[in-house]
């Protein structure tokens, strides 16, 4: 006859310990897995990113052209610079979006020009005379022959300005129409200058869509024409 094993009062109390700490340990593991946060975005900054680097100088661009305008304002300096200030803003939003360092800038390969100094009588129509000034400055720019190649070695970007295709600059006045053409997809936009910038030549938005790289914020290889 066989005889029924049982267990104790004190071997049973252990084993029911021993199962309340295991199941203890494996909901703790959940619950610690569980609540782990994500790893935080990696933010790219110019020197990573052909995009951020695109965003950055058209950035430094804006902020150079502001600089220049309260150095040496005029009658429509305020109106200018307002609109540039929502640009930046704009900009900044494409730097969050694209994961870019917001806020970084960087000013493009061409130079600053100096500015001269405000004429003694005034000029008629301010616009106009801030565009003779920009012809002025730039030695290969306002008096170059039509058909001819300009801002040789100038990187191109986007002022963020809406509107139809068209360009800025700080060498042509307004009226000048130039070609754009971008030498990595052998895309090309012919534009008109429009308003005054701190670099050679700025595309605006929609210019810049017909002549970009998906996905690139800066035209490093530029061929740039004055066609009239």
């Amino acid at each position: 006859m066989s005889r029924r094993r049982t267990l104790g009062p004190k071997k049973k109390l252990a084993l029911l310990l021993s199962a309340a700490t295991v199941a203890g340990g494996g909901a703790f593991v959940m619950a610690t897995t569980s609540n782990a946060s994500p790893p935080a975005p990696t933010t790219k900054s110019a020197a990573d990113s052909t995009v951020c680097a695109g965003l950055a100088t058209a950035l430094g661009n804006n902020e150079r052209f502001i600089a220049g305008q309260r150095a040496n304002p005029d009658a429509l300096s305020e109106a200018r610079i307002a609109n540039r200030e929502a640009v930046i803003k704009q900009i900044k939003v494409q730097q969050e979006a694209s994961g870019c360092a917001v806020g970084e800038s960087a000013q493009g390969s061409q130079p600053a020009q100096p500015e001269q100094p405000a004429p003694s009588q005034p000029a008629a129509g301010g616009q106009a005379g801030q565009g003779e000034q920009a012809g002025q400055d730039g030695q290969a720019g306002g008096g170059a022959a039509a058909g001819e190649q300009v801002c040789n070695g100038s990187t191109v970007t986007l002022s963020g300005e809406a509107g139809a295709p068209a360009a800025s600059s700080n060498q042509f006045p307004a009226g000048t129409r130039l070609k754009v053409t971008n030498l990595d997809n052998n895309k090309s936009t012919t534009v008109e200058v429009t308003s005054v910038s701190g670099s050679c030549v700025l595309l605006n938005n929609a210019a810049f869509e017909q002549v970009r790289e998906p996905g690139k914020f800066l035209i490093r290889r530029a061929l740039i024409e004055k066609v009239g």
